[in-house]
């Protein structure tokens, strides 16, 4: 090992101090983070927005299953769901049976369902569905998403949104400013090496004020590393959660808003949704990877000062066809519900449920522009204008209670 003294300590803990927040770079650690929500806390009557993308085009209707309704079984005799098998919300829809969390907001009215969210002229291209989302421009190409538009007209804090994983997706990119990402990479320091830093980062009577404030940073950091342990790839890992990375996500975003950090937006994902084959049994279970993460997601928030105000979207780049295709699977559709739950969440369903009989070219009918969601989002939770996020002559929909 080459010979690291204590100046060379000091040097090089000196210039990683905050460079991750002061040099303008969008990479930060959960250390910074962290000492983010103990210098300037986030006020505690500002809203926090936290955004599951599930990618792939998840399956509305064996999501938001219309069990009651006989043009659901007809369209899938062998992938619909039985009356019996779901998780009744009224009389006519039901959750999928893996959503036993999301059945519990909904019954203590946390949970509210928009029905038939999409936009005009829809696109069943992936990517380009998922640009349209992420942008909130359904007719032109740009290049700045919509959190990221958000960005650019509230300011020059580099953290206020945090998108967990160093690749930002395009919503949280914008002209000016761009989302932090957490590091996606944290490497282990050898046994040797942290005994050695330890050893170094002691305090000295012949260190300048700077030199010992430089110590007490490194021993502060290596603390909170050391409570916040283990850390794998930039993220909190926990017992359960091992196969389940969205939970570990969500583990950290709550640790996060625990801490008082003050960001507003939290980003990230769920993969796997593009089920053209034997769809039952994946989506299930990726399902049951949503609710998993969720569940102890609000559980560890649940009576904590900021926890009231945090609101999630769950949402895909479009639903699927109605009728199942030969391979019991489906296939690209259109329209499909999005999620949004919370504290400040008034439950129930928000617009009108498409029909299953009269199709536009045997897709659902979009019923709820998307931008209507976000400008809700926007307004309400994040306080912020928002026509320019989501473009003149959108509306709220009315799922947001308000916050105290």
């Amino acid at each position: 090992m080459p010979e690291f003294n204590r100046r060379k300590f000091l040097i090089a803990s000196a210039g990683a101090g905050a460079a991750g927040l002061l040099g303008g770079v969008a990479a930060v650690t959960l250390p910074d983070l962290l000492r983010e929500g103990q210098d300037r806390p986030l006020q505690t009557n500002q809203g926090i927005v936290v955004i599951v993308t599930l990618y792939g085009g998840n399956d509305g209707l064996n999501t938001v299953i219309p069990y009651a309704d006989n043009a659901y079984h007809d369209a899938r005799p062998e992938l619909a769901y039985k009356p019996e098998e779901v998780l009744h919300l009224d009389p006519a829809f039901g959750l999928n049976p893996a959503l036993t969390g999301m059945s519990k907001l909904w019954q203590s009215n946390k949970l509210a369902i928009v029905r038939g969210v999409g936009y005009p002229k829809p696109d069943r291209s992936h990517f380009r569905s998922m640009d349209i989302w992420q942008t909130a421009n359904p007719v032109d190409a740009v290049t700045s998403g919509w959190i990221g538009r958000w960005l650019d007209t509230t300011g020059d804090d580099p953290i206020r949104a945090v998108n967990i994983g160093t690749v930002l997706p395009p919503l949280a990119v914008g002209q000016k400013h761009v989302a932090a990402s957490l590091s996606d990479f944290v490497p282990a320091i050898p046994p040797d090496v942290a005994r050695t830093l330890a050893a170094l980062s002691t305090d000295d009577p012949n260190d300048t004020t700077a030199m010992s404030q430089v110590c007490e940073s490194y021993r502060a950091n290596h603390s909170t590393n050391s409570r916040f342990a283990p850390v794998i790839n930039g993220r909190l890992q926990t017992i359960g959660q091992a196969d389940n990375q969205l939970a570990s996500d969500l583990e950290l975003v709550a640790r996060c808003i625990r801490a008082g950090v003050p960001t507003q937006v939290y980003m990230t994902q769920l993969l796997g949704f593009d089920t053209h084959a034997d769809e039952r049994a994946p989506q299930q279970a990726l399902l049951k990877t949503l609710d998993d993460a969720l569940t102890p997601f609000f559980h560890k928030l649940q009576g904590t000062p900021y926890g009231r105000n945090v609101v999630v979207l769950m949402y895909s780049e479009f639903g699927r066809r109605v009728a199942a295709n030969a391979s019991q699977g489906t296939d690209h559709g259109t329209s499909g519900p999005v999620f949004i739950a919370g504290t400040p969440v008034k439950g129930g369903f928000y617009g009108d449920e498409p029909s299953l009989t009269d199709l536009a070219d045997g897709d659902l009918k979009t019923t709820v522009d998307f931008r209507d969601v976000y400008h809700e989002l926007l307004s309400r939770t994040l306080g912020a204008d928002p026509e320019p996020s989501v473009g003149r002559g959108r509306r709220d929909i009315g799922f947001l209670a308000g916050r105290s």
